[in-house]
């Protein structure tokens, strides 16, 4: 004797059994997330205290100062322009320098398999305090040291980056391939040989790649930072911008840009040369 379930039935001497429908996933997290996050964009937009019947007029008043800015901009302001963007990324350079010597050091002993459990976590702890601190915020607490200077700038930028390139450090040695590692602790390397033979040749095109990329954001930032008094572009756009002169700022504003993405395709080009030349040295010595 067969016993039939509800979903089954008997068809000549077979039995059949119609396929039960998978129960539907619950959207109440989905649903809860979306509440919250609705939530926060209205109690954002609610204190920020916007005047929304000054939107419309917006595109008119920046094709105002566009023009005044555009038109006819004052280009007897172009060597001082010039000088000051040279300032801003000679201090975006030394600070790029002074963060690859201090970030790469930390950066390997914060990696997985080469600096102590206590020593990594201390140093991973540092790395995220420092990247929650802008570089404005930093140079203002600077500035009660080293005052308005250039050199406040360029200690900033090395400070901010240290965060971030010897997290992008210590990623990348923990992404490497194993074998050379394994390699030389077959040999009898210590951690110190495994770092300079092993992990060091085969990280250093991504590292000098991540380095090269620091720099172009110093180069912007160190415009920012010019705004408080750091020097540089930013200082002389923060001043004409508070006389109104709209000409001058304009031509600061075509230098910005235009040295920027010089610099950026320099850049671009030199971490491209470098990681294909990295590409092709793995490529030979797979064959």
């Amino acid at each position: 004797m067969t016993l039939l379930t509800p979903t089954s039935r008997r068809e000549g001497q077979h039995v059949t059994t119609t396929p039960t429908p998978p129960t539907r996933p619950s959207k109440l997290w989905s649903t809860l997330i979306a509440i919250v996050v609705a939530l926060v964009i209205l109690v954002a937009t609610g204190t920020l205290d916007i005047q929304w019947r000054d939107l419309p007029e917006m595109p008119g008043q920046i094709w105002h100062y566009l023009q005044l800015m555009f038109t006819s901009p004052d280009w007897d302001r172009l060597p001082r322009a010039l000088f000051e963007m040279w300032r801003s990324i000679s201090m975006a350079w030394i600070g790029a320098i002074l963060c690859v010597v201090v970030s790469i050091p930390l950066g390997m002993l914060a990696a997985d398999g080469v600096g102590p459990a206590w020593l990594r976590t201390t140093l991973r702890v540092i790395f995220a305090v420092i990247r929650a601190f802008p570089e404005v915020i930093i140079a203002i607490i600077l500035l009660t040291v080293t005052g308005l200077t250039p050199f406040t700038g360029a200690l900033a930028l090395a400070i901010s980056g240290i965060g971030q390139q010897s997290k992008w450090t210590y990623e990348t040695i923990e992404s490497l391939p194993t074998g050379s590692t394994e390699a030389v602790r077959a040999a009898g390397g210590n951690v110190a040989e495994v770092t300079r033979w092993a992990l060091w040749p085969a990280a250093a095109p991504s590292i000098i790649s991540f380095a090269l990329y620091r720099f172009e954001i110093n180069i912007r930032t160190s415009a920012v930072l010019g705004l408080i008094g750091a020097g540089g572009i930013g200082s002389m756009l923060a001043n004409y911008t508070n006389y109104r002169e709209w000409e001058t700022v304009g031509v600061l504003l075509i230098v910005v840009v235009v040295i920027t993405m010089i610099v950026d395709t320099i850049s671009g080009a030199i971490r491209r040369r470098i990681m294909e030349g990295s590409r092709a040295r793995v490529v030979a010595t797979d064959l």
